[in-house]
């Protein structure tokens, strides 16, 4: 049976949130995208106070895009944070699976650098960067992994969120590992949530 390690992105193999450091890295490059940072930010409030779904929220915070030649933004950007990457997510024991709500058009390109073998993310549209689709996080994820991988076998699970990848350590049939600060802490599920 064919065996993967499933892996969050943001916070779990770098230290920052991908979507947020790409728009910083393009309000430094790009100023005249200023103007459209308004809405990201009242979205981020209202996002937060959960008036309007996360998925909503990524309905305009990379409106920017089409204002940006994308691909050098976005290749510039891996060149500048690539060797942020965690190194022990280098020395992967299997097949990876890297599954994140960050945006497929900022990870598909540290795919290709990392090689690793499968990439479950947000969708978005590349020329207007409006999402298509639900916002991969949560149960989302777990949905779009069986989606994805059939009869496949889930291994270790790694990621910096206990709250939200519960459903994600849920699927894990050996070891668990909760990053902190870049560092891997085994865990047992069934004793930290109580199952």
């Amino acid at each position: 049976m064919r065996e993967v390690d499933l892996y969050d992105f943001d916070k779990t193999l770098v230290p920052f949130d991908t979507g947020t450091k790409f728009a910083a890295y393009c309000i430094l490059h790009y100023p005249w995208i200023a103007p459209f940072m308004l809405p990201v930010g009242i979205a981020v409030m209202l996002g937060s106070a959960k008036v309007i779904s996360w998925t909503a929220f990524k309905k305009i915070c990379f409106s920017f895009l089409p204002l940006i030649p994308r691909e050098r933004a976005v290749k510039r950007f891996w060149d500048k944070n690539e060797n942020l990457v965690f190194p022990w997510f280098k020395e992967r024991p299997r097949e990876a699976v890297i599954v994140s709500a960050s945006p497929d058009f900022l990870l598909n390109e540290i795919q290709k650098r990392l090689g690793f073998e499968g990439l479950i993310c947000s969708r978005h549209n590349p020329k207007t960067g409006v999402i298509t689709g639900r916002n991969c996080r949560i149960s989302e994820k777990v949905r779009r992994f069986y989606e994805e991988y059939k009869g496949v076998k889930v291994c270790d699970v790694y990621s910096d969120s206990l709250e939200h990848d519960k459903p994600l350590f849920s699927l894990a049939t050996g070891r668990c590992f909760h990053i902190v600060n870049g560092e891997k802490i085994e865990f047992d599920y069934k004793e930290t949530f109580n199952e």
